[in-house]
């Protein structure tokens, strides 16, 4: 497969899994079947967890799924190493895709967080906040005011790609601890964001 390009910087720092999906969805954006089944096989459960979770239903649920890696066949050229990582790209459309569904079936209720399969929090702060080109450029020293442990924890998270129950695992703590350290430290950079943005603005 072709080598993920140099200018994936920190602190998009590639795992070897995730260098292997990174590699696979460039393949894929040039048209090899192989590696877009990889890509597939590799991200499917937690592309269908925030599916599942946003839709409400399984059957729905599905039907988006289809269409993400439609999608993603048509556009994995569109990926930019370095912007963000392979699986957050991924599931940005998956949670769009499913946003899209939801509104045209206001019926259906999303499932609690807990039904779902354990998947990275997508809300759209946090999806802002991480993968904005102007965050990026400040997102070490965001990253700089939280307890290493937490920065760990939120860096494998989004940008590794790990759920927050390999994290638990990696960490030996409960699952509840992860995720309550991953959301307490991505509202203190949320905070420290906003901040530094009225600064910059009022300066």
């Amino acid at each position: 497969m072709t080598p993920v390009p140099a200018l994936y910087q920190p602190p998009f720092v590639l795992t070897p899994q995730a260098r292997i999906l990174a590699e696979a969805l460039i393949a894929t954006g040039r048209g090899d079947r192989a590696a877009f089944q990889s890509v597939y096989l590799s991200t499917n459960a937690k592309l269908f967890g925030i599916c599942v979770r946003i839709c409400g239903e399984q059957s729905g649920a599905e039907d988006v799924l289809a269409d993400v890696y439609l999608i993603v066949w048509r556009r994995a050229g569109d990926w930019v190493p370095g912007r963000a990582s392979p699986i957050s790209w991924l599931a940005m459309i998956a949670r769009n895709k499913a946003i899209d569904w939801r509104r045209g079936h206001p019926r259906e209720r999303a499932l609690p967080l807990k039904a779902a399969p354990d998947i990275i929090d997508e809300s759209p702060s946090v999806e802002l906040l991480l993968m904005s080109l102007e965050t990026k450029r400040n997102l070490t020293n965001l990253l700089g005011t939280l307890d290493p442990a937490v920065r760990a924890l939120i860096i494998s998270a989004f940008f590794d790609g790990a759920t927050y129950a390999e994290l638990a695992e990696r960490s030996a703590v409960p699952l509840g601890t992860v995720k309550s350290k991953i959301r307490r430290g991505l509202a203190k950079m949320k905070l420290a964001f906003d901040q530094t943005d009225m600064c910059f603005r009022t300066a």
